[in-house]
């Protein structure tokens, strides 16, 4: 068993790779259940179960974990951004659904603190491009509202 550490924008990251079928893997990330699409599919020397404690050192950067849920485009209107880095700890709206100016769209935690990230604008949520559990830089968009 291999242990290794990742650290990625100044967050650690403890992953656990569970099992590897082809081009997926099952893992968990600080204790968050994922599946994982590869690019290429791993040929597993054997069948046992894999545990890595992610690092790298801190001149690399290394890209976060990709869940299998594709990426989603920029949608029109207004851009909704993070006031601060952290990590998304929920998402609260859903593409289409209408939110009045105020609403709170996003939960953030940066520094052990809960941040409710609020809709600067009422309309309809266009697009959503974090997930729960995503670690965001200041200013990056979470999400649009038209």
């Amino acid at each position: 068993m291999k242990e290794y550490k990742y650290k990625v924008q100044g967050v650690d990251y403890e992953v656990n790779i569970e099992d590897v079928e082809g081009n997926m893997a099952k893992v968990t990330v600080n204790g968050k259940e994922f599946e994982v699409e590869m690019n290429h599919p791993l040929k597993p020397r054997h069948k046992s179960i894999h545990k890595a404690i992610v690092s790298a050192p801190a001149t690399h950067t290394a890209a976060p974990v990709q869940t299998t849920k594709p990426a989603a485009t920029e949608g029109a209107g207004v851009k909704v951004k993070s006031p601060l880095p952290g990590i998304i700890t929920n998402v609260n709206v859903t593409v289409g659904q209408k939110v009045n100016k105020g609403d709170v769209v996003v939960v953030l935690e940066a520094m052990k603190m809960q941040n409710n990230i609020e809709a600067e604008n009422s309309g309809s949520v266009t697009s959503i491009l974090i997930n729960k559990g995503d670690s965001v830089m200041e200013g990056t968009t979470l999400l649009t509202i038209g």
